[in-house]
């Protein structure tokens, strides 16, 4: 049985160019939905200046989830003064 889900998602023109040529291996998304590792994330491109789909779409399956509400590796004024990297390997 095959329970692989398709979810659809807004992505500005600028992040959707990057994933389409293979530089940006990653999304980072507010953990507000249901996905899982298999599923296929559909990528649909977003021009937020005209409050419109561009008609270009992406599919890309999720190899991996992390999910997390706290990072506690690094103090939190750290955090509130440096911020995150997310990093992609390849």
């Amino acid at each position: 049985m095959n329970n692989t889900m398709k979810i659809e998602k807004k992505c500005w023109p600028e992040y959707f160019q990057l994933i389409l040529e293979g530089k940006k291996k990653f999304d980072l998304r507010l953990n507000d939905f249901e996905i899982k590792e298999g599923d296929i994330l559909v990528l649909k491109e977003y021009d937020p200046i005209k409050k419109q789909f561009t008609g270009r779409v992406l599919e890309k399956k999720v190899t991996y989830k992390l999910e997390t509400k706290d990072i506690n590796f690094w103090p939190k004024e750290d955090i509130d003064k440096l911020g995150f990297q997310i990093l992609s390997l390849d």
